[in-house]
């Protein structure tokens, strides 16, 4: 069986390390690539039947947004010659990259590095401090 690399994708310089990062060890090691871009989106919220219906017509639009970055990225990897599926979900990033890494049965996860305010942020990003804390499978934070 071959490897297969969850690599999570948002669009960003860093991301796009990390995708570039992953086809190169993919295309050495002959292993799949399953790309996947999560938008943040919390179910926990109120809303009048309105501001619900805005609220869905929001998250379909950015869905839209998402498969015009997502859709190109891996058509140019297939084209390489690479294996490669993708998907684009909302929900919480930590999660949902865990939980299709070992639904996937995958042997690594890989992000791009990103920075926030705080120091510690800064030195990694949020979602690498959390998955290095959580994943289930080797993680590899792309710089």
């Amino acid at each position: 069986m071959n490897d297969l690399y969850i690599v999570g994708f948002d669009g960003t310089a860093q991301s796009e390390r990390a995708i570039e990062y992953a086809a190169n060890r993919a295309k050495k090691s002959g292993a799949s690539l399953h790309v996947i871009h999560v938008l943040e989106w919390s179910p926990y919220s109120f809303h009048t039947p309105e501001e619900l219906a805005e609220r869905h017509k929001r998250r379909e639009q950015e869905l839209d947004r998402a498969s015009a970055q997502v859709d190109p990225m891996v058509n140019e990897l297939k084209k390489s010659g690479l294996t490669v599926t993708s998907e684009i979900r909302h929900g919480n990033a930590a999660d949902i990259l865990c939980e299709t890494a070992k639904g996937k049965k995958a042997t690594q996860l890989i992000i791009g590095r990103t920075g926030d305010s705080a120091l510690t942020l800064r030195l990694l990003g949020g979602l690498a401090i959390t998955l290095a804390q959580v994943s289930p499978v080797p993680l590899t934070i792309v710089p």
